[in-house]
């Protein structure tokens, strides 16, 4: 098994900038390589989410645009320590991808880090990986968990095994700490196993 400092940041075209950008700073600060993953290996443009005041949905405005790195064909998952599935509108068309569905599959089927926030559940929930698994996402997200079979749960961190879930931006704060642990651990337990 390779040792590895690298991390998967999931994005497509209209993933929400703070979600996407939170972890990819943070992963950073304790020696990690933010690796960012999409459908091709091109700039994508990121969204601001947020809710309005007498707004039953979400207001969108224009964000950050962001490099991916890798596209998803080319991943090898092995390579990686862990994961994280950012929020916005893009898992809502990227979960699709058979090469992102294998992704998602390995780190699950492995016990690998995997972090994930508001409309980033679409991914697993597709991916046939949450079965069981209590899950944080954004209400209107709630659906497509507990279809799949996965159990909602409207809290700002929800640890379950490797998984660790916050339902929107605000809630980084909360649960990020716990996945950046499972990230360090599993880093360590990389570098023993190639010794």
């Amino acid at each position: 098994m390779p040792e590895s400092n690298e991390v998967l940041i999931i994005v497509g075209d209209a993933t929400e900038t703070v979600d996407t950008l939170y972890p990819h700073l943070r992963v950073q600060e304790d020696g990690f390589v933010p690796v960012v993953a999409a459908p091709e290996a091109r700039r994508y443009h990121m969204v601001l989410h947020e809710p309005a005041p007498g707004w039953e949905i979400t207001r969108e405005f224009e964000g950050y645009t962001i490099q991916a790195d890798i596209a998803f064909k080319d991943v090898n998952p092995e390579e990686y320590v862990g994961i994280f599935f950012s929020g916005g509108r893009a898992p809502e068309y990227i979960r699709y991808d058979e090469d992102l569905v294998r992704i998602t599959r390995y780190f699950f089927e492995h016990n690998k880090p995997v972090g994930c926030v508001c409309h980033g559940v679409e991914i697993p929930a597709y991916a046939d990986c949450v079965k069981g698994r209590r899950m944080a996402t954004v209400p209107k997200c709630r659906f497509d968990l507990e279809v799949c079979g996965g159990i909602f749960v409207d809290e700002p961190c929800v640890i379950d095994g490797n998984l660790v879930s916050g339902r929107v931006w605000p809630d980084h704060g909360k649960y990020m700490k716990p996945w950046m642990q499972l990230l360090i651990d599993e880093r360590e337990r990389m570098k023993a196993a190639g010794a």
